[in-house]
């Protein structure tokens, strides 16, 4: 959305300074005065173009400086949520792994017991 206000504020611009030029040189064409005269409204009216650009533009990076700051944070936020929700999933994981390695080593052991039970058996049978 702020991609679509961005360009609609340049297509602004753009339409603004165009149609400035066109109609400060139409009244000047139209007009009957001097080449000094003329020389004259031409320097003066594009020092007010310059300056009214001057002031559009600084109010367009400004704009654009916040809406990147905005960006920035809210990319910082998703970052930092994401990051919280891997920890979580991975210690979740962790102890999982380690429910099932223990499950696992109690296994082992009861079925190592029960070897050695059956060995001593065997060796007292054949005693």
């Amino acid at each position: 959305m702020s991609e679509q206000n961005s360009n609609d504020l340049g297509a602004f611009l753009a339409g603004f300074v165009i149609g400035g030029l066109v109609g400060a040189a139409t009244a000047l064409i139209l007009t009957p005065q001097s080449g000094e005269e003329t020389r004259n409204k031409i320097a003066n009216k594009s020092n007010e173009l310059l300056q009214s650009g001057g002031a559009r533009v600084q109010q367009v990076r400004e704009t654009a400086g916040s809406y990147s700051h905005d960006y920035l944070e809210k990319a910082s936020s998703a970052l930092s949520s994401t990051r919280q929700q891997v920890q979580d999933v991975g210690g979740r994981v962790q102890e999982q792994a380690r429910i099932v390695l223990d499950k696992g080593k109690e296994q082992a052991s009861q079925l190592n017991n029960k070897v050695s039970n059956g060995t001593e058996e065997a060796s007292q049978a054949d005693e």
